[in-house]
């Protein structure tokens, strides 16, 4: 592919200028060696043999590092959690139902309900806490403020949730591509992400797809129901050696472009919560409003415009197809034409940070503005979402904020041990 598209260019309905093509390596977070004292060697077996890489080594291509990659390659948290020391104690089987708000205003513990797997039963706890920090994403963050009545003085708890809606278009490449070996993508193109187009449609990047059309239409088991179904000469199928050489020819040749189209922030975009609705611990789910705008829409068409294009520098079959119903619950007609999109689960917005108490919920530490000593971290902190994975973002984030949460604890021992009450934090 970067043979066939390297110094190509293409015509970008948003754009004055056409857009030169480069296939860019996207960044990967794999271990590159076994940690021998890792849950004392469970998890990894010996090496296999000389030149024969071990589980926990390298990425081996299994094609299904979502959501475990069997090698252990992939970064885990288990590791950072084994370091924990022992005065970190993991609850697990447990659900926050509430922030305890003191009559100060600071945040001074939370409410949870534990469970048993087998039973629905929960039992509920209080713990008191210096400090408090919700690390449950957008979606849940925002869930739990809003349940605790806390950090909404500005009205935006829960608003301007965003996602990247992707754009999905597949098909056959005229040769072998090794489609299904290693992880879902390496590499993409970067340059529609950038420019005077953002004014008039979404900014969006490509990423390759390295699993065929799984995203798409499904494993390839699906293929080959089709294949038992269709094609056969005499009606019933096909059948032994022509399935297996049919089979191994398409799914070979399949790939797909991930169109992932930036979001704007929309405060009608929002989590609620709804007492009507309630999970089997009897806490209320969140309910999600959620729409694209005709910006949006506007970069999926040009996105889409983009995609012919460069199937027709690949020489490749055009197999994308977009039609109403089950399948396609994102599925909508704009300009005349369908369309129809994936969600990234990317969720970002909720809890966003801001410089001033009237129009965000968090300050540049990820602190909630209205209570001293509680923070929502993570991707709902995030006013823009931008057109890539968040995940990095959000790391960076959140070890940031840890060094203010650390000078916030610090401060409030002092105090404490001083004698005076501990002062609220700016």
């Amino acid at each position: 592919m970067t043979k066939s598209l390297n110094g190509g260019t293409i015509r970008d309905p948003g754009a004055n200028d056409p857009v030169r093509l480069r296939v860019v390596t996207t960044p990967h977070a794999r271990n590159g060696l076994p940690h021998p004292s890792y849950d004392d060697g469970a998890g990894y077996r010996p090496d296999p043999g000389p030149g024969q890489p071990g589980p926990g080594t390298l990425c081996q291509g299994h094609a299904s590092c979502v959501p475990i990659c069997p090698s252990q390659a992939k970064y885990t948290p288990l590791k950072t959690q084994a370091r924990w020391g022992s005065s970190v104690t993991l609850v697990t089987r447990a659900v926050v139902t509430r922030v305890r708000i003191g009559a100060d205003g600071r945040a001074a513990g939370v409410d949870y309900r534990s469970y048993r797997d087998d039973t629905t039963e929960a039992v509920t706890h209080s713990v008191d806490a210096d400090l408090v920090v919700l690390a449950a994403h957008a979606i849940e963050n925002a869930k739990l403020l809003l349940l605790s009545g806390a950090a909404n003085s500005s009205d935006q708890v829960g608003r301007n949730l965003m996602d990247h809606p992707v754009l999905l278009t597949w098909g056959l490449m005229p040769q072998q591509v090794g489609a299904y070996r290693g992880p879902g993508s390496t590499s993409g193109l970067e340059g529609f992400r950038f420019g005077a187009a953002r004014a008039r449609r979404a900014p969006f990047r490509v990423e390759i797809g390295n699993w065929g059309w799984t995203w798409a239409t499904g494993p390839p088991e699906s293929r080959v129901a089709e294949f038992l179904g269709t094609g056969g000469s005499d009606g019933r199928g096909i059948l032994g050696t022509e399935l297996r050489r049919a089979l191994g020819d398409q799914v070979g040749r399949e790939f797909a472009f991930q169109f992932e189209v930036e979001q704007e922030a929309d405060p009608a975009n929002r989590v609620t919560v709804d007492p009507r609705h309630r999970d089997a611990l009897g806490i209320p789910r969140p309910v999600i409003h959620y729409d694209l705008s005709d910006y949006v829409k506007r970069g999926i068409a040009a996105a889409k415009a983009v995609s012919d294009q460069l199937f027709d520098l690949l020489g490749a079959e055009d197999h994308t197809r977009f039609e109403q119903g089950p399948d396609w619950p994102g599925y909508f007609e704009f300009e005349g034409r369908p369309y129809a999109y994936r969600a990234a689960g990317h969720g970002a917005g909720t809890h966003i940070m801001g410089d001033s108490p009237l129009t965000s919920v968090v300050d540049e530490w990820q602190r909630c503005w209205d209570h001293p000593y509680l923070y929502a971290v993570g991707c709902g902190s995030m006013p823009t979402v931008a057109t890539s994975n968040p995940s990095l973002t959000m790391a960076a984030l959140a070890l940031r904020s840890s060094e203010e949460m650390h000078r916030d604890l610090l401060g409030r021992r002092r105090s404490t041990s001083a004698g005076h009450p501990a002062p609220l934090a700016s």
